[in-house]
């Protein structure tokens, strides 16, 4: 696959607007991984595999939300994307609170 053309800040608006829809509930974590597979790094689901350490097939399970990953893994997986797992609230409410504090 080839690389994306994005320049630094491009793709980390990218992120950012996939991590917010992500926080939303408007995509899964594994569409999070897979979009910003091929759109941050350009990298093929085998070279992304490599890369992390995991097999190919490890890697298309998560994308499409299947298997029971652990969280060693989502780290793992996450890391080379400026990424790790944490807890955040499931309460909508809440996480707004969380994401844009009342001053």
């Amino acid at each position: 696959m080839k690389r994306p053309s994005l320049e630094p800040r491009q793709r980390e608006a990218r992120l950012l607007m996939l991590a917010r829809q992500l926080m939303r509930d408007e995509i899964s974590e594994g569409q999070l991984l897979r979009a910003l597979r091929r759109d941050v790094l350009g990298l093929s689901q085998d070279d992304y595999a490599r890369l992390v350490g995991v097999s190919r097939r490890t890697l298309s399970d998560l994308e499409r939300g299947q298997g029971n990953a652990t969280i060693e893994l989502l780290d793992r997986v996450f890391r080379p994307l400026g990424l790790r797992v944490g807890l955040i609230p499931r309460d909508p409410e809440l996480l707004g609170q969380l994401i844009n504090p009342a001053d």
